[in-house]
């Protein structure tokens, strides 16, 4: 049992379990772009059919940090992806393996479960590389019934998020 207060940490959320006394973490998210891409099912179909990026059948995205906050990415985090400037969706992260490429050069495989989440839209200015997300500012899933809704143009989606309809 650990004794004395534990401080409670904005951001990393830092705690002790009140009755075994083990330091619980709790997760944050990565925000990242996702280039090129101009839909969700364009994501989808890359991360499928198109990308060379599988190890034993799981999809990785690989990145050149290795993310500092480890621990709270795995205590279910995801990565939320902006499309044509717009937060639209997120994929639980399940695993960090490093993984070095042609040229030598370490890097992080982020591994991701298969199902893509449909989130609220959210518009995104444009930024590099990736962008850690507190899971207070992340967007709310869309709800279940909203989950195989055709997208909308990027524009209108944008439109109707800023006055609050979508």
């Amino acid at each position: 049992m650990v004794a004395g207060p534990v401080p409670d940490y904005i951001g990393g959320c830092r705690k002790v379990h009140p009755i075994c006394g083990v330091r619980m973490t709790a997760h944050v998210h990565l925000l990242k772009l996702s280039v090129g891409s101009e839909s969700v099912e364009q994501l989808a179909e890359w991360q499928r059919r198109r990308s060379g990026q599988r190890r034993d059948g799981r999809y990785y995205h690989v990145t050149r940090m290795w993310p500092r906050r480890e621990a709270e990415l795995l205590a279910g985090g995801s990565i939320y992806w902006v499309i044509q400037g717009l937060i639209l969706a997120r994929q639980p992260i399940t695993g960090l393996e490093e993984t070095v490429g042609e040229d030598g050069i370490r890097r992080c495989a982020i591994f991701l479960d298969p199902g893509i989440v449909r989130v609220e839209a959210v518009p995104k200015r444009p930024f590099q590389g990736w962008r850690y997300l507190a899971p207070g500012d992340a967007p709310a899933d869309l709800s279940h019934e909203r989950q195989g809704d055709d997208s909308l143009p990027p524009a209108l989606e944008a439109a109707l998020s800023e006055i609050g309809v979508r």
